[in-house]
């Protein structure tokens, strides 16, 4: 089965990711497991993990020319949201403002 592309994504803690495919599925996707890479080591600086771009057609999540996860990445190992965790972090978006 091909992998959704990524259409949103969102920092929600310095290690997890909440992102959001082309079927409207959301799951979330924590980097520690990554952290262990040498090449992912700069991910744990959270304002370099934050910082990050949805690459043109939404095939992954880039944060510099050496770094990046794959859209399949995602989709294969990241967790679905249930209705609630997605109620509760919309929430508090609003109450951020």
């Amino acid at each position: 089965m091909k992998p959704e592309r990524i259409v949103f994504a969102k920092a929600i803690d310095d290690n997890t990711l909440m992102v959001k495919f082309g079927n409207l599925e959301i799951k979330k996707y924590n980097i520690s497991k990554l952290l262990d890479n040498p090449m992912f080591a700069m991910l744990s600086n959270p304002g370099f993990f934050t910082n990050y771009k949805i690459e043109p057609g939404g095939y992954a999540l880039v944060w510099n020319e050496d770094i990046d996860i794959s859209e399949y990445e995602l989709w294969q190992n990241g967790v679905s949201c249930t209705d609630e965790e997605i109620e509760r972090y919309i929430e508090s978006i609003h109450h951020s403002f």
